[in-house]
């Protein structure tokens, strides 16, 4: 990543920490930024959340490792990773009106994790996300061996989780990732 992209990328994450001080609650910017500037591939990872529209944020901090965990904090789905069925499997069952890709694919392809119903809830403990979008989230096996996937969003100031057939997508359903750093 060239050196301007590079400070450019810092200086939006620095300005979110900054706006947004309740996400990350005793971890200071100083401690952030070390370990941006010591991981130039996580810096790429954020760069494409970015790009995405994931307004990517640090929401945590791994107990075990140390680790800072990002996490898509637009107010919405990210608009860059919308219309999109769950996974590889239902792509290729879709005979007609394929969307562009998968969920689970992009995820990968940018080098996140889509969240797990866990971690949707707590997300959703920072602030108030997707009220008129949904997100796909990590389905269970069993689940998804039977043809479904599960997604979530908050309506009603009280966060629901839904299944929908894997091959389904939506203009208004997205998915978010986090990435730990």
């Amino acid at each position: 990543m060239e050196a301007a992209l590079r400070d450019e990328l810092i200086k939006t994450l620095k300005d979110r920490f900054e706006k947004n001080l309740r996400r990350h609650t005793g971890i200071d910017w100083s401690s952030v930024q070390a370990k941006l500037k010591a991981g130039a591939e996580k810096l790429q990872v954020l760069s494409e959340m970015e790009r995405t529209g994931g307004e990517p944020d640090v929401v945590g901090r791994e107990e075990k490792t140390g680790e800072l965990i990002f996490c898509d904090c637009s107010p919405e789905s990210p608009a860059g990773r919308r219309s999109l069925c769950y996974d590889r499997k239902a792509l290729d069952s879709r005979k007609e009106n394929k969307p562009s890709g998968s969920a689970i694919e992009m995820a990968s392809s940018i080098g996140i994790e889509i969240l797990t119903e866990q971690q949707y809830r707590e997300l959703q403990e920072l602030g108030e996300f997707d009220r008129k979008t949904s997100s796909w989230i990590q389905t269970p096996a069993k689940i998804r061996d039977l043809g479904g996937a599960l997604f979530c969003d908050r309506r009603y100031d009280h966060v629901f989780v839904y299944h929908n057939g894997a091959e389904s997508y939506y203009a208004a359903r997205g998915f978010r990732g986090r990435l730990k750093v």
